[in-house]
């Protein structure tokens, strides 16, 4: 069996991490640099940086933000939020950024999927799909989950894949801050549906629910940011959880 990754998120608005409850009700969290580096320093195998408000506002990712976290970190680092074309990816990768996360600006151009996986490769390409239950299936929404795509997720995250994307962020927004557990069936009809790991988010509450996304999920990784933020579960106490239930982790931790 592959090794599980846990992977630390922040999400950031206007130079702050921030956390609700389904994208609404958010609250300080603390600074971006000094998260990035105490969940590091914790044992988290990955950090996702993502920009929330840049989409919405219509502007560029805050570039001082990712450097001062990227001059804190020696795991790998992703930055999304607010990158439309080749050149906002360049810039935040320039900035210190190992992937690109990207989220609506390729439902309105999945063409940008390719363009970056061609000139940077698809291991550093990201393809974040925020999904909502409708009905027996799961629509992609954008603009920081405030709009709907008219797409389906999981059509979605195939087309994503045949484009040249390396990895796919799901975050389920029913369950987003919830802390009730991750959406198991959505992860695991996208995991079944692509080749390409499958990052799972949305609604992680403690390491039981790791365990469940990753056995009935079918998860690659997944992803938290509340438990972590607010000290309710050390990365490396989880992990010596996860490695006892015969989940294979990375360590040291």
């Amino acid at each position: 069996m592959l090794t599980k990754r846990i992977i630390a998120c922040l999400d950031v608005d206007r130079g702050r991490v921030v956390k609700g409850v389904q994208f609404t009700g958010l609250r300080d969290a603390g600074d971006p640099a000094e998260l990035a580096r105490s969940h590091s320093e914790s044992g988290a195998d990955e950090i996702v940086m993502l920009d929330i408000s840049a989409a919405h506002e219509q502007r560029a990712t805050l570039l001082d933000t990712v450097r001062r976290a990227a001059k804190q970190l020696f795991i790998p680092f992703t930055v999304g939020g607010g990158i439309r074309r080749l050149e906002d990816a360049a810039a935040v990768f320039a900035a210190g950024a190992d992937k690109i996360s990207i989220n609506s600006a390729p439902l309105a151009d999945p063409g940008l999927i390719t363009c970056i996986a061609n000139r940077f490769g698809s291991q550093a390409v990201v393809v974040a799909i925020d999904a909502k239950r409708c009905g027996k299936s799961w629509a992609a929404f954008t603009h920081g989950g405030r709009r709907t795509s008219g797409r389906d997720a999981v059509a979605w995250a195939r087309e994503a894949e045949e484009r040249g994307a390396g990895e796919i962020l799901l975050t389920s927004m029913d369950r987003d801050g919830t802390g009730a557990g991750f959406d198991c069936d959505l992860t695991r009809v996208v995991a079944d549906a692509v080749r390409i790991p499958v990052i799972a988010s949305g609604g992680a509450g403690g390491p039981e629910h790791f365990v469940e996304v990753f056995r009935d999920g079918h998860a690659d990784a997944a992803l938290a940011a509340s438990i972590f933020h607010y000290g309710f579960s050390r990365v490396a106490d989880l992990k010596q959880g996860l490695a006892a239930r015969g989940l294979p982790v990375r360590w040291p931790c």
